[in-house]
């Protein structure tokens, strides 16, 4: 087992990562109770120590350290330490402290790692806290923002809460309304959303000279909306063969290979579509509510549309992202954890830092449709980012499985489609069985341990 496991996260750990080895998730302690401790309290003058670990760039540092300025004003009795990792070496940090004996009391925890540290024994169990804690209502918390989280040995979205959102990511269609004016289109709205036919319209029309009319479309939204997925309903074996997702990516390949209405790999690597549209060369592209700050740059007019449905379904979706905030099992302060945790998830005051610097849309629901939608800094349609949060975003495929290498595979040669070297059929059909194989050795590792 300790073989498996050592494979399982890519580290030489200890017997310490080993922790609820052979077991269900491990169960919350009665210390994760509201305003609890883990530990005997700190001698007189004392304060209680914390250690809080996460990414970011320099914008993000400053908005979690003003957070926790707030936190510690709030809890005069508590102190943070915070500690900045690279994203690329986070989880190899997180494992090799873990191994030590030193995690981290709360630190950041990617939903792609939710099962693997969970079924090691290595995130506190928060349910209990959730329901019963003085710092935020469930009720008023995106509900996909909270079952993200959720693991019960066998899949996520249901179980036991393991972390809490540290933000909610929406992915929407920016586009430039000044180039939408020029060239006379008139943008969809709720009420008259777009299909991907008026996509595809839009962004030939758009294209002229150094101009493009779009970036790569959504390969999720595309296929999602088109009512296929990569995996089964059991995300047990490959659906990609389905024509409904073939349908999908040729569609999204046809806007560069065949209209040459977005750049070409070789362009795109010289100058991504996202700098492209920042330069008012770009009409429409897929972007994150992670991007506002950016955004706010802008020196055109610009704003965001939701996704077009499929033409075959009338439906629409995307995918949304978020990383959560995770509390150690062997933290002597697992109360304070939760609270630290709860607070720069959810705090109204730390999120207001959050969304007026561009950071993220709030966690918030009341916050969002409220003082966040009458904002006055862009963007005007706010909708476009929640109504992803609130109706049709998805949980990404590959995060639903133990780990995501047979995705890294299906994406590997994928180029070959955008470029119009292979049709979209005979791709998929040419990556179903190396695929699968890998996909299979995910199910087993998974099933080891939960043994």
């Amino acid at each position: 087992m300790k073989k498996i496991l050592s494979i399982l996260l890519a580290a030489a750990l200890g017997a310490a990562v080993l922790t609820g080895c052979g077991q269900t998730p491990a169960s919350a302690p009665a210390s994760a109770a509201p305003g609890a401790s883990g530990a005997s309290a700190p001698a007189a003058g004392e304060k209680t120590h914390l250690k809080f670990m996460g990414w970011g760039n320099d914008a993000e540092v400053a908005t979690f350290q003003a957070m926790i300025d707030q936190f510690e004003e709030k809890y005069p009795d508590v102190e943070v330490e915070y500690i900045v990792v690279p994203s690329g070496d986070f989880d190899t940090k997180l494992q090799n402290m873990i191994a030590a004996g030193d995690q981290p009391d709360v630190f950041y925890c990617s939903v792609d790692w939710v099962m693997k540290y969970a079924a090691t024994g290595n995130l506190l169990d928060m349910t209990s806290y959730v329901n019963d804690n003085e710092i935020f209502d469930v009720d008023n918390i995106w509900a996909n923002a909270i079952d993200i989280y959720r693991y019960d040995g066998t899949a996520l979205g249901s179980g036991p809460i393991y972390a809490l959102p540290k933000d909610v990511s929406a992915f929407a269609v920016v586009y430039n309304k000044d180039l939408f004016k020029a060239a006379g289109i008139t943008p969809p709205t709720e009420s008259e959303p777009w299909d991907w036919n008026d996509y595809r319209d839009a962004a030939v029309k758009l294209t002229n000279g150094d101009v493009y009319g779009t970036g790569m479309y959504s390969l999720e939204s595309a296929v999602w909306s088109n009512g296929a997925d990569w995996l089964d309903a059991d995300l047990s074996k490959v659906a990609f063969t389905d024509p409904k997702f073939t349908e999908a990516l040729q569609y999204v390949a046809d806007l560069r290979c065949k209209d040459h209405a977005a750049p070409t790999s070789a362009e795109e690597a010289s100058l991504s579509s996202y700098d492209r549209f920042m330069q008012g060369k770009l009409g429409m592209l897929g972007v994150g509510s992670w991007s506002t700050a950016d955004l706010w740059n802008c020196e055109f007019d610009w704003d965001v549309m939701d996704w077009p449905v499929s033409p075959s379904t009338g439906d629409k979706a995307v995918w949304f992202g978020s990383a959560g905030l995770a509390v150690s099992p062997t933290s002597k302060n697992a109360g304070a954890a939760c609270d630290l945790a709860a607070f720069l998830a959810f705090n109204e005051d730390a999120q207001r830092t959050s969304y007026t610097t561009g950071m993220s849309v709030p966690t918030l629901k009341d916050m969002a449709y409220g003082e966040y939608s009458a904002m006055d800094k862009g963007p005007a349609n706010k909708n476009g980012f929640l109504n992803v949060l609130a109706d049709y975003g998805r949980l990404a495929t590959q995060s639903r499985t133990f780990n995501q290498e047979w995705w890294s595979e299906f994406n590997s040669g994928i180029d070959a489609v955008y470029d119009g070297e292979m049709t979209a059929q005979e791709y998929c059909d040419s990556m179903a069985q190396p695929v699968q194989q890998l996909l299979d050795k995910s199910i087993e590792q998974q099933k080891a341990l939960s043994k």
